[in-house]
């Protein structure tokens, strides 16, 4: 394994790294260098006489990589003293898609002894790399340490950098590992991730079987596919119903019901796992869609749009702003998905949506609290909505009368759809 983490990490020094002090502000760039040189101080946030820590998960095995990533956070916070602050944080090459390297920061002002028998221990047994951050001399210069564990169990420093300021590179780093980690644009792609899980996640195997059987979709459907989307609360299900009657309309919901037993089993896995199930559920949903529509018009409760769009907003860490930029190929419609003829976005104010999930006193989604606790999360999972292109959304105000909004939905279906 030492071996490995060398070859691995030779070019170690070209990497970026970025940490998350403040979720609502721009991470702490830094970069490595052979020797210290004048410039502004990196972590303001650290004091002088505190010992920081970081850990990078480096598995060249995507799932084993998602896996252990996934529990790591709740591992340090179990075993690392109280006192210890983890935070997000990204290794990366600017620019450079599939380059994150995801990990964590640790600020250590217990100074415990504790805290590096925690991460010997993991890099003796786990997939990640440690390295130790120290401040000293009279210019209060950082320091980073890099740790390997030797064939003999024993963790020695293996190359001592400078940290020195980087530049805020173009685009936020979580965007770099977006396509094909928390969004997929293709069945092949989201069909390997479950292949690749078989064997630890057991329920795998009855998806794919049920997915083997799926219908094909063909792009071209002879009656209209409209798609209704929206956070919870804005009245998705009561338009739905009310257009499927309206129009003699088949009514079809996303993820499909035969995902049901599997769906809270996949709910617990990491983003990668998670959104691959997820994903395959649309091309299950367009089986069903493509099938339905040569006989009437199809409306459907959810599609890809809902499916991405929390995905981005998801992955994206910090503010509004570090969402990939209106025209990225993120928001691009996968080439092999059926595309539906028009798609509906139910939009609400946060006042009035918050007013009608009280009134429904329903249980709440995992989604639900988050996007209610969260105001920067729902903006971006707004945000990310708007921007899909392939078909883009059409925006319909849904604070009127449930049947105001019907009777401006079928206006809208009879100029776009011809219906």
């Amino acid at each position: 394994m030492a071996r490995r983490m060398i070859s691995r990490f030779s070019q170690w020094s070209s990497y970026v790294f970025a940490v998350d002090f403040d979720t609502n502000s721009d991470p702490i760039y830094f970069a490595l260098a052979s020797k210290y040189s004048e410039g502004p101080q990196v972590f303001r946030n650290v004091l002088a006489d505190e010992i920081c820590y970081s850990l990078h998960v480096y598995s060249d095995d995507k799932i084993e990589r998602a896996k252990f990533y996934g529990g790591l956070k709740h591992k340090l916070s179990k075993e690392l003293p109280s006192e210890c602050t983890i935070l997000e944080m990204y290794t990366f090459q600017p620019n450079v898609k599939d380059s994150v390297i995801k990990g964590y920061f640790l600020k250590d002002p217990s100074k415990s002894s504790a805290t590096e028998r925690v991460l010997a221990e993991l890099i003796r047994n786990d997939p990640v790399y440690v390295c130790s951050y120290l401040c000293g001399g009279e210019d209060r210069q950082w320091l980073q340490l890099l740790w390997l564990s030797t064939e003999d169990g024993w963790v020695e420093v293996l190359k001592e950098y400078c940290v020195v300021p980087a530049e805020k590179p173009e685009h936020h780093p979580s965007t770099l590992n977006i396509i094909n980690y928390d969004v997929f644009y293709s069945f092949e792609d989201a069909y390997k991730v479950l292949q690749q899980c078989v064997d630890i996640i057991p329920e795998s195997k009855a998806v794919l079987e049920l997915v083997d059987q799926r219908l094909e979709s063909k792009e071209k459907t002879t009656f209209p596919v409209i798609v209704v989307e929206g956070l919870d609360a804005t009245g998705k299900t009561t338009l739905t119903e009310s257009l499927t009657e309206a129009l003699g309309a088949t009514l079809l919901k996303s993820p499909p019901q035969c995902l049901s037993p599997w769906r809270a089993r996949f709910d617990t896995e990491p983003p990668l796992i998670r959104r691959a199930f997820y994903a395959l559920g649309n091309y299950l949903t367009a089986g069903q869609i493509g099938q339905e529509a040569r006989h009437a018009p199809v409306i459907v409760d959810r599609y890809w749009h809902s499916t991405a769009a929390y995905a981005i907003a998801t992955a994206v860490g910090g503010k509004l702003a570090n969402l990939p930029q209106a025209g990225s190929e993120v928001y691009g419609w996968p080439a092999d998905l059926l595309r539906p003829s028009l798609v509906l976005m139910l939009s609400l104010s946060s006042q009035e949506r918050m007013r009608r999930l009280q009134v429904r006193g329903q249980d709440k989604t995992m989604e639900e609290e988050e996007l209610e606790a969260n105001h920067l999360f729902r903006q971006k999972v707004e945000e990310a909505y708007q921007r899909i292109e392939g078909p883009a959304c059409v925006t319909v105000d849904a604070s009127p009368s449930p049947d105001q909004v019907l009777q401006q939905v079928l206006l809208l279906i009879r100029e776009k759809c011809h219906l």
